[in-house]
């Protein structure tokens, strides 16, 4: 079975606007995830879990590139 993942390098790879464009995407997709899970229409309670890691990513990723570009602007 294929995932769906963003590793860690494959998120590396993509420049902020490519991030943020995920970021949303996935926001979205938790958004209705968590609609299906009150109605009992969830067909994978596992990915909510995913999504959220996803984004985790996603964030972490942002936060070190405005740290890195910070502490370059300052030098």
């Amino acid at each position: 079975m294929a995932q769906n993942r963003n590793t860690a390098e494959d998120l590396r790879q993509k420049t902020d606007d490519q991030l943020s464009e995920a970021l949303v995407d996935l926001k979205r997709e938790q958004f209705n995830l968590r609609f299906q899970a009150a109605t009992n229409q969830l067909e994978r309670p596992a990915r909510i879990k995913e999504i959220r890691r996803e984004i985790a990513r996603i964030k972490t990723l942002q936060t070190e590139r405005h740290q890195a570009a910070g502490a370059a602007a300052q030098a």
